[in-house]
């Protein structure tokens, strides 16, 4: 066993690549030379095929959440980049809109996600239409059932749902979007023969997900992967995100993902054009020592703070709050710079748990396996947003 904290972070780092070697999978393409492409060179664009669903999507996608320049999207389209993932949710339902636009006379070289978290079926189809209107298309390529914990949350009306809007040509694929509870979700979704599957995957899980990788793979579900940049690109500490960024710390987290075999796709947030040409860079580069040793001094910085949604504090805070997602609440805040989505989200909490003050508690039961200071995250959750 490794002996010491450095040791074992090492070890977290490079299990996978162990795993994946010793697993007679397919790899993906060799990188091609290393390049760096700048806003005035056309970079090296991969593909990688979506499980079984025929489309041969870019290995680094556009994750719309939190975009709001709409020029962003048109040049990644422009680039090559052909896949763009949003949601019925995202700003307020201003986002489809944005996104709609930006790809009006591009929708035959992209293809677009989107995704609702409506609870019943007429719901969720009403979502659509209205999803549709927005993107300002007669179809979208995967619609996802949007941020599933448990297996239960697939619900026979939802997935009724996905098929009859297959049926009505309003959407091409069926998927599940869930940032916690994979254990749980991913057999669901293999049993339910769904299209895709949307799933949080970044360097500091380690090995944790690769057998669930694997059995996506081997049923040819499509994989996509979101947060991948483990917490955003720290805009609350200005000097350390440009330090970051300026060393490579933020490409290396992309090229972590990316360099596993059962991951088809990436979706990370893209706000700016420096952060599309960074983010572009991950296909052309290779996955070196040089990042592996960034990285693990980013998890050594990140451990206190950061919740990689393992589940291991699902039910554990006897007050009943969901630990997890309060944690990607104040994420949204802090690590992505988008303070209202996570009070929104929050709010969206039942009154009783929005009246939890860990404060209140002289110790916290909640005892984290990854490292993370629980008390203190939550309490800094309830300071922000109640």
């Amino acid at each position: 066993m490794p002996r010491s904290r450095r040791e074992f972070i090492v070890a977290g780092l490079a299990l996978p690549v162990v795993a994946e070697a010793a697993i007679d999978t397919p790899k993906p393409p060799a990188a091609p030379p290393t390049g760096v492409p700048t806003s005035a060179a056309k970079p090296v664009i991969r593909k990688r095929q979506l499980g079984k669903t025929g489309m041969e999507v870019t290995e680094v996608a556009f994750g719309c959440m939190i975009t709001s320049d709409q020029s962003v999207i048109e040049r990644a389209a422009d680039l090559g980049v052909n896949l763009f993932d949003t949601a019925r949710g995202y700003q307020g339902g201003n986002n489809e809109r944005l996104v709609g636009a930006a790809l009006k006379g591009r929708r035959d070289k992209v293809f677009i996600s989107t995704k609702s978290a409506a609870p019943t079926k007429a719901e969720a189809l009403a979502h659509l239409d209205e999803s549709l209107k927005q993107l300002d298309t007669d179809h979208v390529d995967v619609w996802y059932l949007h941020a599933k914990k448990s297996a239960a949350d697939l619900k026979d009306e939802l997935l009724e749902a996905q098929q009859l809007a297959k049926q009505q040509g309003k959407i091409r694929f069926a998927g599940v979007s869930c940032h916690a509870g994979h254990a749980e979700v991913i057999p669901a979704a293999i049993e339910k023969k769904l299209d895709v599957v949307l799933l949080t995957q970044n360097f500091t899980m380690g090995e944790r997900n690769i057998p669930l990788l694997k059995s996506l793979s081997d049923a040819g579900v499509g994989v996509v992967a979101m947060k991948v940049m483990a917490g955003g690109r720290d805009p609350q500490a200005v000097a350390l995100r440009e330090k970051l960024s300026a060393s490579g710390g933020m490409l290396a987290a992309l090229k972590w993902v990316l360099k596993s075999p059962y991951v088809n796709t990436t979706i990370p947030s893209t706000t700016d054009m420096a952060q599309l040409d960074e983010n572009l860079r991950a296909m052309a580069e290779p996955w070196t020592p040089a990042d592996e040793k960034l990285l693990v001094a980013k998890l050594e910085r990140l451990r206190p703070d950061y919740c990689s949604m393992c589940g291991r504090c699902e039910g554990s805070c006897p007050k009943g709050l969901p630990v997890a997602d309060v944690l990607r609440f104040l994420t949204y805040a802090e690590g992505y710079g988008q303070f209202a989505l996570g009070r929104e989200h929050f709010l969206a909490l039942p009154a009783a748990q929005r009246d939890v003050r860990c404060s209140d508690c002289a110790s916290c039961t909640v005892d984290c396996p990854q490292g993370v200071e629980v008390a203190r995250r939550l309490a800094r959750a309830q300071q922000l947003f109640a």
